[in-house]
């Protein structure tokens, strides 16, 4: 953990359960707040990272409470990954004016505070300007106010974490040029190396780990995955009766990854919020007849395993759980991006 002497202050914009918020304290980052409009994110987020969670939409969030946080920093950094989803190639005729409104108002909030350091990650479709001009209104705000900046669409498994996972991630500075880091592993970790320790499990049945739990699979879906080949295979494999009819034309083709299994010597799929069912993209567990667990997805977005995301006397679903840890950002990327702040930091004061 790297140590600054400056007073560097850190808000965390859409933290969710705090992933990212994680891996920023991780790399010795003091993170004041995190700022999100899900209220079920409260306990996990404050319990995991001792610090204040702020129930609040976006559109709602002022600069003047940001300064309040800052107050007496030397180091202002403003984080943030805005919601994804407008920007998904699933989602691309719904990404109205309204759904854009989250990253037009990051962009507000720096033209207004003018934080030292900004990071931002994102789906890597964002990049593609023509089509999002968003993204390229977000940047004209940092040309505009004299921001050294640069982004790249990276893969996640580049930087220890084992899942490929492409997102565009984006560091400005007022204090001199600054870089998205480059990768830290040129051999990737693979599944095998993050869940493979784990008990073998049925699915439907919760054990001493209520993470370690598996979507029960209708009779159907059982036999699907029982005839999908371990590691790696997918539905080419199964008998005519078991897919699907919409998978059977001609459109259906470019779902081949979907009720697939993963493999164990390979980084995991991307996870998303639908990652524990089988019939939502390749999440199939390598060996075991079933989707992955709740704790094989956190561990696959780099959560330690004492990472605490509900309060135990709190009834919570498993889709809210999956949804927490899905819209993450994997603390090990988040480790290394505040190693990289930390670091120009110290080059450039």
């Amino acid at each position: 953990m790297l140590k600054s002497n400056k007073n560097i202050k850190v808000i965390d914009l859409f933290s969710g359960i705090g992933g990212l918020t994680y891996g920023f304290k991780s790399a010795g980052l003091n993170v004041v707040a995190g700022i999100d409009n899900d209220s079920t994110c409260k306990y996990g987020y404050e319990t995991s990272n001792k610090t204040r969670f702020i129930l609040k939409d976006i559109n709602d969030v002022s600069s003047e409470e940001l300064e309040e946080l800052y107050k007496d920093s030397d180091i202002k950094v403003l984080a943030g990954c805005a919601p994804c989803q407008p920007y998904s190639k699933l989602n691309q005729k719904g990404a109205t004016d309204q759904k854009m409104m989250p990253l037009k108002k990051f962009a507000l909030l720096i033209r207004e505070i003018k934080p030292d350091i900004v990071s931002m990650e994102n789906v890597g479709g964002l990049v593609n300007k023509d089509k999002y001009p968003v993204f390229a209104d977000f940047l004209a705000v940092l040309d505009e106010l004299g921001y050294y900046y640069d982004y790249k669409v990276i893969n996640t498994a580049d930087y220890g974490v084992p899942q490929s996972r492409k997102r565009l991630v984006l560091l400005a500075s007022r204090l001199g040029p600054i870089s998205v880091p480059k990768p830290t592993h040129e051999k990737h970790i693979t599944l095998r190396e993050i869940i493979g320790d784990l008990p073998k499990i049925e699915d439907g049945i919760i054990y001493s780990d209520p993470l370690h739990y598996a979507r029960k699979l209708s009779p159907l879906n059982k036999k699907r995955i029982e005839a999908t080949p371990k590691d790696g295979g997918t539905q080419k494999s199964w008998p005519d009766e078991l897919i699907l009819d919409c998978h059977k034309k001609e459109s259906g083709k470019s779902f081949g990854s979907v009720y697939g299994r993963m493999w164990w010597d390979k980084p995991a799929s991307t996870m998303t919020t639908q990652c524990i069912g089988i019939g939502n993209g390749r999440f199939g567990h390598p060996e075991q007849d079933r989707a992955i667990s709740l704790r094989e997805a956190a561990r696959i977005q780099t959560f330690p395993d004492d990472y605490v995301f509900f309060d135990d006397n709190e009834e919570m679903t498993i889709g809210a759980i999956a949804k927490f840890i899905g819209n993450a950002v994997p603390v090990r990327l988040g480790e290394v991006l505040g190693t990289t702040i930390q670091e120009h930091v110290n080059c450039r004061l």
